[in-house]
């Protein structure tokens, strides 16, 4: 299992950067997670866009969906894939996420939009999800709006992915995470935040997490380039007791 860095940035974009996107690949089966500001173009000048499998998407916040728009629009609308009766990809979305997908197209233009780009289907928390080799389970996560947590098992290997999406500290992902090949964290503060609900990790909390879930090797994602992210890593490495890689585009992981 391949997974490669298509955006790291959070809600808003790094210079010439990306929001929240993850390619991951097993042989020729090929899956998103997320589809953030930016990940369209990213995706485009990695892999032809027609043959991805399907996408998963951790919750409903613009970093981590606004690009399922454009691509929408080149699945409906481009001379490419409207002349032929080309197969759609599978979107997967939280419970209730159809009717958002609909709301959203909606701002945009057509409201069915999406729902004739892409094969639309709902998960719950304690479904297991299959796109060819590779087998999906979730966790719900604190965060302001549903948000899950998704671990990616391939049948070809042994490895284990995971990536924890956007969360307030919490005991649920260390649980869910725990043995992961390789875990991929938010980090989005640089101290804890003030208000309440909590919504985000800083480095520390991200190391902590990390070393909770005894990952082997922890990568931190979602922070911003301006601030001081080799401190973030620091900081983290300081707090899993180990090694901490900063996630940047274009850098791949094997699984």
């Amino acid at each position: 299992m391949q997974i490669t860095i298509l955006g790291k940035s959070p809600s808003w974009q790094d210079e010439d950067g990306t929001c929240s996107g993850y390619l991951v690949e097993s042989g020729p089966t090929k899956l998103l997670v997320d589809c953030g500001s930016g990940v369209f173009a990213k995706l485009r000048a990695l892999r032809d866009y027609g043959e991805i499998d399907a996408i998963v998407l951790s919750h409903f916040h613009a970093d981590h969906c606004l690009d399922l728009i454009p691509y929408a629009y080149a699945l409906v609308y481009s001379s490419r894939w409207s002349q032929q009766a080309a197969p759609r990809p599978r979107l997967i979305v939280p419970s209730g996420g159809t009717e958002l997908l609909r709301q959203l197209a909606g701002l945009f233009g057509p409201d069915d939009l999406v729902s004739k780009a892409f094969e639309i289907s709902e998960y719950e928390p304690e479904d297991v999800v299959t796109v060819g080799p590779l087998s999906l389970s979730f966790c719900l996560v604190p965060h302001y709006v549903p948000t899950f947590a998704i671990s990616i098992t391939d049948e070809g290997s042994s490895g284990r992915f995971t990536f924890g999406a956007d969360c307030a500290p919490n005991e649920q992902l260390p649980e869910f995470a725990r043995g992961s090949d390789l875990l991929l964290i938010e980090a989005t503060l640089r101290v804890p935040e003030d208000d309440e609900p909590r919504g985000h990790l800083t480095a520390t909390e991200a190391g902590e997490h990390g070393r909770a879930a005894q990952a082997a090797r922890l990568v931190i994602t979602h922070i911003s380039d301006e601030i001081d992210q080799q401190q973030s890593v620091a900081e983290a490495s300081a707090a899993f007791g180990g090694e901490v890689i900063l996630a940047c585009e274009g850098a791949v992981f094997e699984c």
